[in-house]
Parts: structure tokens; sequence; C-alpha cells
């Protein structure tokens, strides 16, 4: 079995990418996090290139890694500068880490182009950097940026610039492919080629540009690599890395002979968390996730269609090629138009309900009808939950709306000043409930009056608040008469649930779907919460 490096460059490459930004903290909590996932190497920036960077290897160094070492970014010395006068070389140095990424030019297009040197001083500035690190006592990795592209254009020289490191003393090799436009077969027949002439370990960098990163990572690695760079979830320069989340679960699941993420726990203990690690770098960058992302996205192990449903229903390896806890995910049910019978059993808990066909077809039926009006019950269970009641005609609400006024007052005295007030009226029981609330918006003057309308009957209220609200035009070319999509998720600390409301009133819509959020949370117990209270759904009338 080889074991595989896992270097990453999320706090470095992936932070090149647009909309990505890590504060210091977020830099420091990622490494941690990385270390405790296994991950060999942690690429932490380039110290000469920002303050950020340079104070977090200062922060770093009081950290005490259970299995990860601490790498710094660099480059080359400068033309014409001594390396041990090149302030990019001090700077390295102070990081104090025990291994420098070290990038030079591979391809002789860009040395001659673009670092505007000679062929001979390029091969020059890789040697004398590499052997003045590791004089420094530094383990150097070096980067062959454009490596792939050099070679096609003069494989003699990117061959060259691989030895004047290895003369310096570098004890990694990393192949570049910097642009991303080459093919997996490419891949796999330079690093064969490169192999005969190079026997210090190599590596692999790929970026996703052609969206064949973790195909070209994968090739590399069956071609001889034993290091793979890349970054979670694959973010980074333009169309990104190679997504480390996918090379790693690849290379522990679908390859036997390969050995990843151990921490000397064995491969199992890393690849299982996995998911919690692709979705804390996703909050950590203040990102939004990747439904479609493989092994980790919300959608890798969801199920819509309907015979799909009913064939994992039988067996799960119908339609899915690993099981979704080694990984750290789950298995999700969605309900749609696509959907059959199998999809709605699947997703109810009530057993009278699974095994009742006719209200599963009720409910089925019910479902393509209002999904063709624009519902959608993908991203919130909690209503189609009410709507399974409504259909078994076991809904049973804890309160009922009499109506609602919302009000929007704009004045020009003092500018920008808008007013919003709503007023609700509810039924509880036999209690009649009247409140009104201010509020930043009308949903948000809405739920503040409806609150106020039932805290004292429902004093457990106050665990409840909304952490997402969204708004989907669904037939746009109405114009302004189109009807709207309302999405909102609510939590109360435990539980995450979400609901949804139909309209061409974007805030009738609203109230739907903040109504549904209030009867699931006031319905969700098994024991009614008050004697004021309606019946719950499990109570006998």
């Amino acid at each position: 079995m080889r074991t595989i490096e896992i270097y990453d460059t999320t706090l470095r490459d992936g932070s090149q990418g647009e909309g990505v930004n890590f504060s210091l903290e977020d830099k420091l909590a990622v490494a941690v996090r990385l270390d405790q996932a296994g991950v060999d190497y942690i690429e932490g920036g380039y110290p000469l290139s920002n303050p950020k960077d340079a104070q977090f290897f200062k922060r770093a160094s009081d950290i005490k890694f259970q299995h990860a070492k601490l790498c710094a970014f660099g480059m080359t010395r400068r033309r014409g500068v001594e390396a041990n006068q090149d302030p990019g070389m001090k700077s390295l140095l102070e990081s104090n880490t025990p291994i420098i990424t070290i990038v030079g030019k591979t391809s002789a297009f860009h040395v001659e182009t673009v670092l505007g040197v000679s062929l001979d001083e390029n091969l020059e500035m890789i040697g004398d950097t590499v052997n003045y690190l590791t004089s420094e006592s530094r383990d150097v990795f070096y980067d062959a940026e454009h490596f792939f592209d050099g070679w096609k254009l003069d494989a003699d020289y990117s061959t060259q610039t691989l030895k004047a490191a290895i003369r310096g003393g570098a004890t990694r090799l990393i192949l570049c492919d910097t642009n991303g436009g080459t093919l997996p077969t490419e891949i796999a027949s330079i690093v064969t080629e490169v192999r005969k002439s190079i026997d210090v370990p190599l590596g692999i960098h790929c970026h996703n540009d052609c969206d064949v990163a973790v195909a070209n990572t994968l090739s590399a690695i069956n071609a001889g690599c034993i290091q793979i760079q890349g970054t979670i979830n694959g973010i980074g320069e333009r169309c990104g890395n190679a997504d480390i989340i996918s090379v790693v679960a690849n290379l522990a699941l679908k390859l036997p002979d390969f050995s990843v993420l151990t921490n000397g726990h064995g491969t199992e203990s890393g690849v299982k968390h996995l998911t919690e690690l692709s979705r804390f770098v996703y909050e950590t960058a203040n990102m939004s996730y990747r439904p479609g992302q493989p092994f980790v996205g919300a959608s890798a192990f969801a199920h819509k269609g309907g015979m799909h449903v009913h064939a994992i229903a039988k067996s799960t390896k119908s339609y899915e090629h690993i099981s979704p806890e080694l990984v750290g995910n789950s298995r999700r049910v969605l309900v749609s138009e696509l959907s059959g019978r199998s999809n709605i059993a699947a997703m109810v808990s009530r057993p009278d309900v699974k095994n009742d066909r006719l209200l599963l077809d009720k409910v089925l039926q019910e479902v393509c009808r209002l999904e063709n009006e624009g519902w959608q019950f993908e991203a919130a269970d909690a209503s189609f939950d009410l709507l399974v009641d409504r259909c078994a005609g076991t809904y049973h609400p804890q309160f009922e709306k009499v109506n609602y006024n919302v009000d929007v007052e704009s004045s020009d005295t003092i500018e920008g000043t808008v007013r919003t007030e709503a007023t609700v009226k509810v039924a509880v029981g036999n209690t009649v409930r009247h409140e009104v609330a201010e509020g930043d918006g009308p949903v948000n003057a809405l739920d503040a009056a409806l609150r106020k309308a039932l805290a004292s009957i429902f004093p457990h209220l106050h665990t409840m608040h909304l952490l997402d609200y969204k708004v989907r035009v669904i037939n746009a070319q109405e114009g302004t008469a189109a009807r709207v999509r309302v999405s909102i998720q609510s939590t109360d600390g435990d539980r995450v649930w979400g609901t949804v409301g139909v309209s061409e009133n974007v805030i009738e819509a609203s109230w739907l779907a903040l109504a549904d959020s209030f009867h699931f949370f006031l319905t969700a117990d098994s024991e009614v919460r008050c004697s004021g209270a309606l019946p719950h759904p499990s109570v006998k009338s």
C-alpha cells in the first residue's frame, strides 16, 4: 500500500479565488482543523506578500500541530541578487517553518517572456535559492510552475529546471499544471517520462480550468507521484484547484492500493470527516455550499426521481456508488412533480401514512398540483409534513389566522426613513388575539406581531427564530404581477426546518411560509404545550 502525502494550499492558493477572503483568525482555525483531519502539509501563505501572512506564521508557531507540518511559500531569488541578500529568502526563513516551498519558472516561454531572464540564469536562480535554504536547515519542496506546458514546448529545458532544484537539495518536485489545460492522458504520459530521469519523489499540483483537476491528480498518482497538492472544496484562482475532498475520497474508497489522511489512526478516521471539513471551510470563508459537490454536497446522495427512490428502498447500492456515511454525509429523498409513491413513503415518518397507498397517492397528487403552481418542497420539509397532515385529515393548527394587515410608510422628512407596521389577528382555541408590531420590513413586522399574539400562550416560542429568507420569481414574464416563491429556514437551536409559500403577492407568500414555520414548531412535540391550544395532530378528537 502506497501512502500518498496530502499537501493543502487552501490558505494560500485557495485564498486567491474570487470572493475568498480569510481573516488571520480564520486561517489559524482552518490550519488546526486540517491538522485534525490528518493533512500532512499545510501551506500557510507567502510571508513577503502581506502582513497577514507574516503574522500567521508568528501565531502558528505557538500551535502544537499533532501531525501536519507547516510550509511557507515563496519564489526563487531575484535576478542579480545573491540568495542570502534577497528579502524574500529572509522572510521565508523568519517564518520558522520546517518546510519551505519554492515556486520557479519551468517553461522556457515564461522564463524569457514573463520573467525576462536568460534560460541559464533561471537555472542558477532555482539552484541558488534551493541550495541556500537547505543550507539553513530547511526542507525544500520545489513547485515547477507551468511544468506540463513547458514540457510540451521544450521537455529538455523543463527537465533541466528540475535537476537544478535537485542539485540544490530539494526533497520533493511538484509538477504543476498551472494553466489547467492539460488532460489526464497527457498528465499520465508526461509523469511517466519524467520518472525515467528523475529519482526524487514527485508531487502533482493541478488547476481546474478544463474541469479535470481531480482526474489529472489521480492520473498523476497512478503514474507514480506520491504527493497531491490542492485545496478544500477546490477553491482557488480562476476555476480553482484540484479538490482535496474528492481526491482523498477517491484514493481512500476507490483505489485500495493507496493510504491517505491516516494521522496515525488509519484511513477511515480521516475520510469519515470529509463532509464536516468541507462545510467548515465553506462557513469559515463565508461561502455558499455547492449542493452538487461530489461526496460531500447536500445533493450528493439526494434522490428525486420516483424510479430511483423505489430502487434504493430495496437496495441503496442501486443508485449510490458508496454509503454516504463513509464520508460523513447522509441520504436524502426529495419530493417534487417527478416523484413517485416511493418518494412520499420515504419522506413520511408516520407508519399509518407509509402503509396507506391511497393516502400516498393523494399526497403525491397534491404535490404535483402545487409544484405546477410554483411550490417546491425539496428544501421545505416542514411544509411537506404539514401537507401530509392536511391530506390525511389530521391537521389541527395550534392557531388560525383571522386577518393581517401590513402598512409601509415612507417619509421625505428624514431621508431613507421607511416605517413598517403589521397588525395580526389570530384565534387560539376560543381566544382571539389582536396585536401590532413594527419591523425592519413587512416580514419582520409580521413575525414580531405574530410572536406578540402567541407568546403568552406558547411561552417556549422564544426558542424559535428564522435563519434564512429567500424570494424567487417563478413566472418572470409576468413582470411585477409574477408569482413569487418565498422559502424560510427556521431553527429552535436543536432542529432546522424549511417552509415555503407561493402567491402573486410577496407578503402573502411570506405569510404562508412564516405561518407554516410557526405551525410546524408548535405542533412538532408530542404533547400539547398549554390548555388553551387547539388539539395537536396526535390527539384524537
